[in-house]
Parts: structure tokens; sequence; C-alpha cells
């Protein structure tokens, strides 16, 4: 692996830690950083999507090493403990929807908008459902705080039902479509069925867990045939910038959300959506697709 495939590989790690827990979507982004960079004539199309999905393995070690005591707690609960238990069904239930739909569709889906128009449209239309579902929170709220909080029905993921989970799960389902944010679809979806901003938040990052593991190792398996021993280093570079990006992002999330609301993602959705619509139409910009 040359110095100038070695950069590429370790700015698309970044972009994915960076990325995959923020409400502004991963996919959409590597979509959009590998087109710039030009990544797939590096290592060839089906290898570039194998990674791009590979490396989620490195943002998700950084969400389980941020929560290790939780896990562990849950892990040693589960023969006697009821709310970890209740998690664990809960997490399984949010899991189902994306799992079947994705089997049924992902290869639909990555032939007709694994592309950066689709990933722009995604982003724009994304943008404006994060800014419709805010102010309608905070036209609810009582005694208004900075962050828009209003009363919500379930303040802790200990509190969530199995239909609560459910709901969840559907949100998430629509993240299959790139551009649209998993963390956004879940966080947002959580809202909007009546959790509260942290606990939404935090059910995101572990569901995260149960399905960027499933992806990950449902890929490798069976795309095993692309790979070589000499891939190696370009997705062990990968994961650990993944790791480390993502890391840094959950630290600042989680303290970024208790006095803010998600606006100002929304507006960055937008924004940089009709960026790559007007750079691509007028040619400022090549988007490969």
């Amino acid at each position: 692996m040359d110095i100038l495939l070695a950069l590429k590989v370790l700015i698309m790690g970044l972009v994915e830690g960076f990325t995959e827990f923020l409400p502004i979507s991963s996919t959409g982004h590597l979509i959009l950083a590998g087109s710039l960079l030009d990544f797939t004539a590096n290592i060839g199309r089906e290898k570039a999507e194998v990674f791009e999905i590979a490396i989620q393995a490195g943002a998700i070690f950084a969400v389980c090493w941020e929560y290790r005591a939780r896990i562990a707690a849950v892990l040693r609960g589960l023969p006697g403990d009821p709310k970890a238990r209740k998690l664990v069904i809960n997490l399984i239930i949010a899991f189902i929807p994306a799992a079947v739909l994705g089997l049924l569709f992902s290869k639909m889906i990555k032939e007709k908008l694994f592309a950066p128009l689709p990933v722009a449209i995604a982003l724009i239309i994304g943008g404006f459902v994060i800014l419709w579902v805010e102010r309608r929170n905070s036209a609810r709220s009582q005694g208004g705080n900075r962050a828009g909080n209003i009363v919500a029905r379930v303040e802790s993921v200990d509190d969530m039902t199995a239909l609560d989970a459910l709901k969840i799960g559907f949100a998430q389902a629509f993240a299959l479509i790139p551009g649209t944010s998993r963390s956004g679809a879940t966080i947002i979806g959580g809202m909007l069925f009546g959790l509260s901003r942290k606990a939404a938040t935090e059910f995101s990052f572990f569901l995260a867990i149960p399905t960027l593991f499933a992806a990950t190792i449902y890929s490798l398996y069976k795309d095993r045939a692309l790979l070589s021993a000499a891939d190696i280093p370009l997705f062990s570079i990968g994961t650990v910038a993944a790791f480390i990006s993502a890391f840094l992002c959950v630290r600042w999330l989680l303290r970024y959300i208790s006095s803010h609301d998600f606006t100002a993602f929304a507006w960055y959705r937008i924004v940089f959506g009709i960026i790559v619509i007007v750079t691509g139409y007028t040619g400022w910009v090549s988007w490969a697709h």
C-alpha cells in the first residue's frame, strides 16, 4: 500500500468515526468523500464498499469502550436482573426491522442510491425533518431551556417498552437509504416517539452495537473472496482511525446534547446537500457515480 492510498484510507476512517454517531449520515459522507478522493479507483468499487462497512467496527468499539461499565453490568445482570434483560430484549426488537429490510433490499439500494445526488437529496430532506421535530419539541416545551427539552414520557432507556423499541427499529430502517443517517433516524425518531433527548441518544448508541457489528460481519463473510492478507493494513488503518475519531465524537456529543438541540446539524445537512447538488450541476466538482 503506497503512501497516497494510506492517506486516503486514513481520511476515510476519520470521516467514518466523526460522522457515525452524529445525525448527518456516515454512509453519505463516506460516499461523498470516496468520490472526491477517487477511492474506488484505487481498490475497486466492490472492495471499497466492503471497506466502508468494515471500518464501522472501529466506531462501534469506541462506543463499547465508552459504555464498557454499563455493558459489563448488563451482561452480568442477564441471569437475574429484569432491567438488564429488558434492555437486551428491546435492542433485539429494535434490531430486527433494519436487519430484515436490509437483507431484502440492500442490493437494490446499493445499485440505485449509493451515489452523490441521492445522498445530497436525503441529506436535505433529513435536515428539514430534524428542524420540524426540534421546532415541534420546542413549541411543546414547558419552562424551556437552551436544549428545548419537553417533559418526556421516557426519561431513561430502562423505562422503554417493547413498542418503543419497535418504533425506533422501524425508524432505523430508513437509514438504509444513504444520506438519511442511522443515528439521526433513531435519535430523532426516539424523540418523536416520546423519549428524552438523552434516552434517545443512548439507545441509539446501544442499538448501533448489534446493528453495525452484524453489518460488518455479514459484509466480510459475503465478500470474503474479494479480500486477501494484503488488505489487512488497509482495513487496520481505517478501523483504528474510525475508533479514535468516534471515541472523541461520542464524548463530545454526550456533552453537547446536555445543553443543545440538533438544529445546527439540520442546517449543516441542508447546506451541505445543496452544495453537493450545485457543485455537481455546475461542474465545479466532478462527483463520481
